[in-house]
């Protein structure tokens, strides 16, 4: 295991996504979202985000 330490951050939607699309071919960015919110290290790279929206599925969004 790694000693790196990581720090949350807010990331703006776009940069939320363009990270998806680097990182993650395979999946799409999602189509809308609520926030994001970024895991960067101490030189201030980002590792990881976090995209929270409301369900996809009509169903389950009961409002």
């Amino acid at each position: 295991m790694s000693d790196v330490r990581l720090h949350l951050l807010p990331v703006r939607s776009r940069e939320a996504k363009d990270f998806v699309r680097a990182w993650h071919r395979h999946h799409p960015p999602p189509v809308g979202q609520i926030f994001a919110v970024g895991a960067a290290d101490e030189t201030g790279t980002l590792r990881a985000v976090a995209i929270v929206g409301r369900p996809v599925a009509r169903h389950l969004d009961d409002r």
